[in-house]
């Protein structure tokens, strides 16, 4: 792309807001949060208020320019536009079937760039809007702060240096943040949680944050590899700066201020796109138990062959599963596949006749997700993709599962650069042209571009549970998953692929699943993603009662409610089916067994059945793990269940209205 920088301001230095200025402010439906927008010293600021009480004061907003102008100094706010908007929308899929938008707005128009606010009861987002006037322009660094009023809140964060955003979650003081992805969540010393995040991630950069001092954080830009922040020419907006503020740690999960920013659905047509559960070649890869490549010399090592693969449908068509993930199938894994890329998207191994497989499929009423993986070199992808994808069409097959390992997309840009952002933003809207949906793995971080484009289904961008089979230090920590909902999970849906009921692993013992079996089963319904694996193998499932409960879960919900949490301990989530009466409910801990008193008083009316799976009296994730408990009653809403969780623990109800 060409670097065209128009030289607009002159070179200043950079003035400190120093103090707030009255007027120019945009406050919410029910008038507790308000955002202010002004040029102090003639330097471009926002201020945030809540319930009387400054959270943010006196942060920076603009850009600096290549070449060293600067968008925000030198300036005033010349006009306002504002707005008020309160509908209801449905969405296609989600953890909520109808959500409100509810938000007043504003754009603060000044000679060189605007700002646009809008601000919501539970949190706000502003973006910078680029007026035609500056034309082509090539930005170095985003100057946005979030500079906090208090110095003794506390983070929870991801470090951009792991790559995939595939790390734990670190819990430190501001001053203690490396440079860190977002979401970023905070306990606030205040009592209040905030959560800071973007929205509508298109043509751009993605944000992370640095800290500067105790109490500010600031964006940071992921760049070219020249060095350049962003380009902008045809698209003249940024993606929406955005945070959660709530009194309530499930505030955090309830809240969908992210996907109220993002566009209304594109797709007119979304009959197509059907969440679901899937099981897959997949588990017993990572376990090292069969290879992704076929060998000539030993066939009998590879995992996706024709005899397997109708195994796993006939599996999901009998336990009403809509897909089968088969990976390996396809030429190019040979040899060192992210070196060589030559992977092709039509063409499988012998062992795995794809016409038949497609017919069979077909035939049982089982999907077929089929695995892309690129090495992240999206010239070679796309100079398939549209045989590709039409191949897939023609056998009405609507999942792609895409894979880009690989540190730089193309050998030469990040990920979550323009340029990754960009690439990968084109597969899913070469999909809808296809009617097929993506699950995206190593990927951008979601930011609710799935409200826009809706076969955008699912993505990792999480340290999943993959890691359990093959990780270094053993597998995942029991409290990873009471984290990721209040951080990664912020973001988006989460193809975590849990499910293991065989904790064995002959190639790597020394690694395995740190859970309870009523922990996986749990995670059904904490951890969201409209598209769930059940990750072992088939054989693992068959005569355990507990497999019941992931037969029966749904992959789409009514309505969510987080109905207890502590980041980093425990989380108790309650969902309803969507479209259905049925209510489930997954409670989970970390290594610490715990008793919880839930109160049913989500429920309805009347009597329900309650089917719980719990962890047995002397179930333990290091010791017994496989230890599930059964049993039924009826309850009302009137009542409270004593849950009982044992280490790295959990869970799992099913009611059903009697």
């Amino acid at each position: 792309m060409k670097k065209i920088i128009i030289a607009i301001i002159t070179l200043a230095a950079l003035a400190a807001c120093t103090t707030a200025q009255t007027g120019n402010t945009v406050a919410s439906p029910d008038g507790s949060l308000k955002v202010t927008v002004d040029a102090v010293d003639g330097t471009l600021c926002y201020n945030v208020v809540k319930d009387n009480d400054t959270i943010i004061s006196n942060s920076r907003l603009g850009f600096e320019l290549m070449g060293g102008n600067i968008l925000g100094v030198r300036t005033e706010v010349l006009d306002i536009t504002r707005s008020k908007v309160n509908e209801d929308w449905e969405t296609v899929w989600g953890e909520q079937r109808v959500i409100k938008d509810k938000h007043n707005g504003a754009i603060f128009h000044t000679a060189w760039l605007d700002v646009e606010v809008r601000v919501f009861d539970d949190g706000f987002g502003f973006r910078y809007i680029f007026p035609e006037n500056l034309g082509n322009i090539a930005i170095r660094k985003e100057l946005t702060e979030f500079r906090f009023t208090r110095d003794d809140h506390k983070a929870w964060w991801l470090p951009e240096s792991v790559p995939y955003y595939e790390s734990y979650g670190n819990h430190t003081a501001f001053n203690e943040i490396d440079c860190a992805h977002t979401p970023l969540t905070i306990e606030g010393a205040d009592g209040r949680f905030y959560s800071i995040h973007e929205a509508a991630v298109l043509d751009f950069a993605k944000m992370n944050l640095v800290p500067e001092g105790k109490s500010t954080l600031k964006a940071a830009l992921v760049p070219w590899s020249d060095g350049t922040a962003v380009y902008v020419s045809d698209t003249r907006v940024s993606p929406w700066r955005t945070m959660i503020v709530t009194d309530r740690t499930g505030g955090l999960i309830e809240s969908r201020l992210m996907l109220n920013l993002n566009e209304p659905c594109k797709i007119e047509d979304t009959s197509w796109i059907k969440p679901g559960k899937y099981v897959g070649i997949w588990w017993i890869l990572h376990k090292f138990l069969y290879t992704w490549y076929y060998a000539p010399l030993n066939p009998e090592g590879h995992g996706a062959t024709t005899e397997r693969t109708k195994r796993y449908i006939d599996f999901a068509a009998a336990n009403n599963f809509s897909g089968v993930l088969v990976e390996g199938w396809n030429l190019g894994w040979n040899g060192d596949w992210m070196k060589n890329h030559n992977f092709s998207f039509t063409q499988a191994y012998p062992d795995y006749d794809f016409d038949e497989i497609m017919k069979y499929a077909a035939e049982k009423g089982v999907q077929m997700i089929i695995h892309n993986e690129t090495a992240a070199d999206t010239q070679n992808y796309f100079s398939q993709i549209d045989d590709a994808y039409a191949l897939y069409q023609r056998y009405g097959m609507h999942y792609v599962k895409t894979g880009n390992v690989n540190l730089l997309m193309d050998g030469i840009e990040a990920h979550d650069g323009q340029y990754g952002v960009n690439k990968l933003h084109w597969i899913v809207e070469k999909a809808a042209e296809y009617q097929i949906c993506i699950d995206e793995h190593e990927p951008c971080i979601p930011s609710g571009v799935c409200r826009t484009w809706p076969n955008l289904m699912t993505g990792e961008a999480i340290r999943g549970q993959e890691h359990d089979a093959w990780e270094v230090d053993g597998g995942n920590t029991p409290e990873h998953t009471t984290v990721a909902p209040f951080l990664r999970g912020l973001a988006g849906p989460m193809d975590f692929t849990f499910g293991t009921f065989d904790f064995s692993n002959p190639s790597n013992p020394q690694c395995r699943t740190r859970t309870t079996i009523a922990k996986q089963l749990a995670e059904y319904v904490v951890i969201y993603s409209p598209l769930q694996m059940a990750n072992d193998d088939p054989s693992a499932y068959e005569g355990v009662k507990a497999f019941d409960f992931i037969r029966d879960v749904p992959a789409d919900w009514e309505q969510t409610k987080v109905l207890d949490a502590v980041i980093g301990d425990y989380i108790v989530t309650a969902r309803q089916e969507r479209g259905g009466s049925d209510w489930f409910l997954g409670a989970i801990t970390d290594e610490n067994a715990r008793e919880l008193s839930v109160p049913l008083d989500f429920l309805g009316k009347g009597k329900w059945l309650a089917q719980i799976y719990s962890d047995a009296a002397d179930a333990s994730y290091e010791n017994n793990p496989t230890a599930v408990d059964y049993n039924e009653r009826e309850v009302s809403s009137k009542d409270a269940l004593e849950l009982k969780l044992a280490t790295s623990g959990g869970t799992a109800i099913r009611f059903i209205k009697q």
